[in-house]
């Protein structure tokens, strides 16, 4: 059992867990607020939680570093930004306690990010890395509960996409070698990357099938494409025209591809489609494969996407869409007249139908 004392005017109380003595200051003269808080310490151990005092030591920076552990033991692509985002919340919050971090701190974070011109977008993204820090540490036991976090609104969610004549243009400036990589990027929606790392071991010519094994794409998940029509086509050519020292099915000169941001905006500067990324083939795919009819899910798995909220920001609407869907209302409402008799009623708004 535990008891308090005084340690001057200030009443500290003393209680155990497994045999081990835990000290904490109470930080008050009142001997029924020191009562009260040792009850609740020792209520805590009873249940079978952390006393709160292992909270209150826990300092945002180790936080931070489990965070990056994460990354690291994952093995996440994306590692290089985490430890910018991880920079940034260093910078701001500091050496505290990660008790002190509270909504309204963030949201002077929020408000100060804001003021150095970051976009909405970009402050999201930090805020989910700090989310993820709180999360990663309530699951270890080191806090007790997250503090709530607020994410902004992006109206800056890039809407870009390829109409089908928008996409021959945009082929057609491009130099040969990148050709088929555009091709490729239309029709199957994937990353850049996991396109120019695709190697022909991964392709089966026989049964017309390309096949990423788990671990092999960005969200880790494995992918399987049917080949057929042009796609098709595509890869047969460049399957006969192979080099046989090469693994990658996209190259120049027998060498993996390197990046060609340069090339890709000269390319968009000379078709007049100066505002276009390769990325937008990764919207386009996704709208083109809805507006065929293919079920949101086989869609998903097709381009790779590991999370409905994600695929729902590439599923773009455009104005083509909204007249499409007025045109079809349009359609149903006129075969719902056709089936009924429409008589006025006098000359006001009401009216009276008669079933045939």
């Amino acid at each position: 059992m535990g008891h308090i004392y005084q340690r001057g005017s200030i009443y500290w109380i003393k209680y155990y867990r497994h045999g081990r003595p835990y000290q904490e200051s109470t930080h008050t003269d009142q001997e029924a607020e020191a009562e009260k808080l040792l009850k609740i310490r020792e209520g805590e151990i009873a249940s079978g939680k952390n006393p709160g005092i292992l909270f209150e030591r826990v300092r945002f920076y180790k936080l931070v570093e489990d965070y990056l552990t994460y990354y690291r033991i994952n093995k996440r692509r994306s590692i290089d930004k985490a430890m910018i985002y991880a920079n940034h919340l260093r910078e701001f919050f500091g050496d505290v306690k990660a008790i002190t971090i509270t909504t309204d701190r963030i949201n002077e974070f929020i408000s100060a990010r804001l003021n150095e011109g970051y976009m909405n977008s970009s402050i999201n993204r930090e805020l989910s890395a700090l989310s993820l820090c709180f999360t990663l540490a309530e699951r270890a036991g080191k806090i007790q509960k997250s503090p709530y976090i607020q994410k902004l609104a992006e109206e800056n969610v890039r809407q870009g996409f390829f109409e089908y004549p928008e996409f021959l243009t945009i082929r057609d400036a491009l130099p040969n070698h990148l050709k088929p990589v555009a091709t490729f990027g239309y029709f199957t929606g994937w990353r850049k990357g996991e396109i120019l790392n695709l190697t022909w071991n991964k392709i089966s010519m026989r049964e017309r099938v390309i096949i990423l094994e788990p671990g092999q794409s960005k969200n880790k998940k494995g992918r399987k494409i049917y080949l057929m029509g042009e796609l098709l086509a595509m890869i047969q050519e460049l399957h006969s025209e192979r080099r046989p020292n090469c693994p990658y099915v996209f190259n120049k000169d027998g060498a993996r591809i390197k990046p060609f941001d340069k090339l890709w905006k000269k390319a968009c500067k000379d078709a007049g489609l100066s505002d276009k990324l390769f990325h937008d083939f990764r919207r386009t795919c996704v709208r083109n494969l809805v507006r065929s009819g293919v079920p949101e899910t086989v869609a998903m798995k097709i381009t790779g996407h590991k999370t409905r909220s994600v695929f729902d920001r590439y599923n773009i609407t455009s104005d083509e869409d909204l007249a499409q869907a007025a045109s079809k209302q349009e359609e149903y409402i006129q075969s719902q007249a056709q089936e009924r008799k429409v008589i006025p009623f006098e000359k006001g708004y009401k009216k009276v139908t008669i079933s045939r």
